[in-house]
């Protein structure tokens, strides 16, 4: 039986990706790259629908809201790992981890919250349109935002309390390039992902069921086009979202190494991020027409 040594780490060495000098300098321009991208295409999508008043509605309110929090989870994680490439040391302190940890847990949740919540928005907006106005008031869309937020915090709240409660072998060394969830609180992480995941993911398919049934008794075609187009942007991000995490989080042993998970975790925390912005923009006529009018207005100044 093999016995280990129990101590209090002040620090952590996240190990990253392996390889050389010129393996890292790509990596970072690969890194450095998404980065920016993300960081511009959330910025701009902030801007736009703030500035533009035709876009002030419970969907765009929503839609600017994820693209804050996308803007957060990426600057979460993505600048320590920069930093990390030329690193000699890669270390974190201790506390840096579980601060690192806390966020990164209470923006991922709050993001699948959050899809559930546009699904939800989109399923009054095309079934129940009548009551719609009533049902999705600035209150209460604020208070649909500001319960995922909440949701997102208690759940990180257990995860890091739990994780970082527990004692740490003699080994300082993270096999990742940011502190990410140990195994040693794998079953709790298990059940509470299972329960967030299922349970989000049963709202979008409940809402996107009922909105197809309307699609298909819709008799105009340019109204059915209209929604079709609005609901598969949302469609899009959720699909990415929901099935990265469902294969890190959701299936244990469906990510057969920690290189696979390395790669798994690059496409959730800065591929999808970078992604949103450039779906919800590209697949929506108001929103280009928004950057359309903010072109011109900065022109004409």
């Amino acid at each position: 039986m093999k016995i280990e040594q129990y101590t209090e780490q002040s620090e952590f060495v996240l190990e990253g990706f392996r390889g050389g000098v010129e393996t890292q300098a790509l990596l970072f321009a690969i890194f450095l790259a998404l980065y920016v991208v993300t960081v511009m295409g959330n910025l701009t999508m902030i801007t736009v629908i703030t500035l533009d008043a035709r876009l002030h509605s419970p969907m765009y309110f929503f839609l600017k809201n994820l693209s804050f929090l996308d803007l957060c989870y990426s600057s979460v994680i993505t600048p320590n790992a920069l930093a990390n490439f030329f690193s000699s040391t890669k270390v974190i302190s201790f506390g840096g981890c579980a601060t690192q940890f806390f966020f990164f847990s209470l923006l991922v949740t709050t993001e699948g919250f959050l899809l559930a919540v546009m699904a939800y928005d989109r399923f009054m907006a095309i079934c129940s349109p009548l009551q719609y106005p009533r049902t999705m008031c600035p209150d209460k869309c604020a208070c649909l935002v500001l319960g995922t937020y909440c949701g997102g915090c208690l759940n990180s709240m257990v995860q890091t309390s739990l994780t970082f409660q527990l004692p740490f072998c003699s080994s300082n060394r993270i096999n990742h390039f940011f502190c990410a969830d140990t195994a040693l609180n794998e079953l709790v992480m298990f059940a509470i992902c299972e329960l967030i995941i299922v349970g989000t993911t049963l709202v979008v398919l409940i809402s996107y069921g009922y909105i197809t049934v309307t699609i298909l008794r819709m008799r105009s075609g340019s109204g059915r086009q209209k929604v079709v187009s609005t609901c598969g942007s949302h469609m899009t991000a959720v699909s990415l979202f929901y099935g990265t995490v469902f294969v890190m989080y959701a299936q244990p042993g469906a990510v057969e190494s920690m290189e696979q998970g390395k790669v798994v975790s690059i496409f959730y925390t800065l591929v999808i991020l970078m992604l949103n912005p450039l779906i919800y923009s590209l697949q929506n006529k108001d929103v280009k027409d928004a950057l359309r009018r903010l072109g011109q207005r900065r022109a004409a100044l």
